[in-house]
Parts: C-alpha cells; structure tokens; sequence
C-alpha cells in the first residue's frame, strides 16, 4: 500500500502536512480515524468527486504528514490548510477521531464549516464507558509500553467487528487495509515519545453553538455509549440528524462503501 500519487503537501509551521485535493463544485472534506490516513476513503473519494471538491488530509503525525515538534490542535491544522487553499466552507465528514476533529472544527472555526457528518464519533471530549471499548485501551497501554507492535495491532483490529462479532466476520481485504495503514502511521512513532496534541476540553457544554447541518452515522453494532453519545449530538445542535447503517460497527464508510457514499450524497443534496 503506497501513497496517492496525487498527494500533496502545505507547509505548515510545524512541518508538512499531507492531503489529496480532487474533483469540482462545493468542497467535501473527508478526515480519517486515528493510527490510519486518507487512504481509509478511498472508496469514497472518486464517488464524492464526481460532484464535488474533495479534500483528504493526513492528520498531523499519521500517515504521511510530519510529525508535530509543538503543541498542536487538530482543528487548527485543518482550518491552517483550508485557508492555505482558500478553501471553504466546507461539509466536514470525520469518521472516529476525524469526527471529532470536524466538531472542534465546527466550534474553533464556523466560518469554514457549511455542515458535519460524524461517524462513529460526538464531541471530542467523549468518552467511552463501554468495559468492551475500555478493555481495548487498556491493551493499547500494556502494549506499546512493552513494545509489542503485533499485540496492538490485534487489539486495534478488535474495534473492527465490534463487541458481538470476531474478524472471521470481516471481509479480510478490510483487515488487511487498516492493518498496513497503521503499521505506517506507528513506525513513525518512538515509544515514550510526547504526547504534544493538545485536546480541547468542554466541547460538550459548547455543543449548541453548532449552528450548522449535522448528521450522525453509526453502525448498528457500535457500543451503546457511543450511539447514545451521537444522538445527544444532534438533539442539542439546531439541525442534526442521524442514520443507522444495520448490521456493521466502527468502520461503516469499509463495510458499506455504497452504502455510506448513498447516506453523504444524499445528505448533500439537502445542504
């Protein structure tokens, strides 16, 4: 698996920032989850750039964007390359931590944001109660501090099918993508190195500012905490939405391509 060969690259303050830039019309922005890239849409890209602008960044230290050297906020990144590109505003759709990213977007820097697909995601400060969910950070930490690459990638994979499936029920093809797309993104990675992302904090008490278009996308077999958490999202912003993909977890944009591409592009069209 290599890079796009249309990638491109805005130099940022703290070092160059990956993206794909393509197609025509009312701009699209398609922000991954986290240890992975832009890659993670590839299925959505050519759909979406049939009608629109779509841009796909790698978010600072993934993929093939610079590691930071600073303190640094995901949404001033995103909002540092859209007016690089005098680009804007924008439907952010963020899956996971790319969720996330375009609601601090949304709040930070409304002027460039025309509406948020969250996927698998509310506002950045959630947090998981699930001990499913729970479990699988605390692998996280028992690995990567003992060094154990192969033992977090199978806990990263884990999130996959969810709390009531194995992967034997994923398409391995699937597996296969994240697992190459992770591997990349943590050998840039030294164990111990600093943790320079800085989170925003109350995000949820500033959910009501969102006064833009938002629509919610979960699988069905997402971990209760996480749907509830996307509801509430859209029963507090002024115009929220959602839709349930039946029968498929985190990833609903790789299990149900067409299916996904249906939902945006639909949402779209009411924008």
């Amino acid at each position: 698996m290599t890079a796009s060969p249309d990638l491109r690259f805005f130099a940022s303050s703290d070092g160059d920032l990956a993206y794909r830039d393509t197609g025509a019309g009312d701009l699209v922005v398609l922000l991954h989850s986290g240890f992975v890239d832009h890659r993670l849409y590839d299925a959505q890209i050519p759909a979406l750039a049939a009608h629109h602008r779509v841009i796909a960044p790698d978010v600072r230290g993934h993929g093939f964007s610079a590691n930071a050297t600073e303190p640094f906020r995901w949404a001033d990144d995103l909002a540092g390359l859209l007016r690089h590109l005098d680009a804007g505003p924008a439907v952010l759709v963020g899956l996971s931590m790319g969720g996330a990213i375009a609601t601090d977007t949304a709040l930070e820097y409304p002027e460039l944001v025309r509406a948020v697909v969250a996927c698998g995601a509310a506002a950045s400060d959630f947090e998981y109660t699930d001990p499913w969910y729970r479990d699988i950070r605390a692998e996280y930490a028992r690995t990567l501090a003992a060094g154990d690459l192969d033992g977090w990638l199978a806990a990263f994979l884990r999130v996959v099918p969810g709390p009531g499936r194995t992967e034997a029920d994923i398409d391995p093809r699937i597996l296969r993508r994240l697992r190459e797309m992770a591997l990349h993104t943590m050998s840039k990675h030294s164990p111990g190195e600093p943790q320079l992302h800085v989170p925003m904090t109350d995000t949820w008490s500033r959910v009501p500012e969102i006064d833009v278009p938002v629509l919610a996308v979960n699988g069905s077999l997402e971990p209760d905490d996480l749907t509830g958490a996307a509801e509430l999202l859209v029963r507090t912003v002024r115009d929220g939405r959602s839709v349930t993909v039946d029968g498929v977890g985190h990833y609903t944009n790789l299990e149900r391509p067409e299916e996904f591409n249906k939902i945006v592009l639909d949402f779209l069209r009411t924008l």
